[in-house]
């Protein structure tokens, strides 16, 4: 495949983080798609791809990190086939280890890579076997916290080359039941007025009016808020222009289901105003106080 017009991707990244579905998303699109072709044979079968009719100019290559020939030879294949002028890129998808413990457990499914042990033991091993093919990514998408309408369209964007504005993960969470791991921003609020103490708030959580209006209309959430504001509404834009698909943001109290709810009703429907695609998740909420 030696055309300036060809194009190729790989895709790589861990069990469970939707290389299937991406895969998918690259069919759509008009690429013939191949999962785990043995390193030997890919430049053999991109020759043949190229001697087609009509010449197929758009490939896409699963890889698997079961098959440890081929994440050996990776690096150099990669290298290989751009000195001979293909376009080749390299998308890896990632996500949290306690996502993908998630999906195997509702799945039923035993981790490639340790059949017999725990999943985690199988992630931990499929990490340190996908270094190198993490380090030659030219794409990497986090699919923690998508779903696989979300996944396609990203890879649909990143294909196309269109440019669309940071899609924001937002979630309120408790930290008395622990940090969620795919937080890149995370606020602490546990500084706000809290409705946890007043009896007759104490039942609702953070969605209710009320609520929100304690904690929101007080003196220092007025003044944390415009603070907020301000520094996401000179941060975002910034993603935007460095291309980052998405973004999640934390903002936690003590136990999930008063302020950090509040604030995060606030902070979606003030992004959602400035026309920004805001994904709302309240982890604790339903969880007593």
């Amino acid at each position: 495949m030696s055309s300036d017009s060809a194009h190729l991707f790989f895709v790589a990244g861990l069990s469970g983080s939707g290389k299937s579905t991406a895969m998918a998303a690259f069919e759509d699109l008009g690429f013939y798609c191949v999962d785990n072709l043995p390193a030997q044979l890919v430049p053999q079968f991109l020759n043949l791809c190229a001697k087609a009719t009509p010449p197929i100019d758009k490939v896409s290559l699963a890889v698997d990190a079961r098959e440890e020939p081929f994440l050996r030879s990776f690096p150099d294949v990669v290298k290989s086939l751009r000195n001979d002028g293909a376009h080749v890129e390299v998308l890896f998808l990632d996500c949290a280890n306690e996502a993908l413990e998630t999906r195997y457990r509702e799945t039923r499914r035993r981790h490639p890579l340790s059949p017999e042990g725990s999943v985690g033991e199988g992630i931990d091993r499929e990490r340190k076997l996908l270094v190198d093919a993490a380090s030659l990514a030219d794409h990497r998408i986090d699919t923690t916290a998508l779903n696989v309408h979300q996944l396609k369209e990203m890879v649909a964007s990143l294909v196309s080359g269109t440019v669309r504005s940071t899609v924001v993960n937002l979630v309120s969470f408790g930290f008395r039941y622990g940090t969620p791991q795919s937080v890149e921003l995370l606020f602490d609020l546990r500084f706000l007025p809290n409705p946890y103490f007043e009896q007759d708030l104490r039942s609702l959580t953070g969605k209710e009016a009320s609520v929100s209006k304690y904690v929101l209309e007080s003196e220092r959430g007025q003044s944390f808020l415009e603070r907020l504001k301000d520094f996401l509404g000179y941060l975002l834009p910034l993603y935007d222009h460095e291309g980052k698909a998405y973004v999640t943001v934390g903002v936690g109290c003590t136990g999930g289901r008063h302020r950090s709810v509040a604030v995060a009703e606030e902070l979606a429907g003030w992004m959602r105003g400035l026309g920004r695609e805001v994904n709302l998740t309240h982890r604790d909420v339903e969880r007593l106080p």
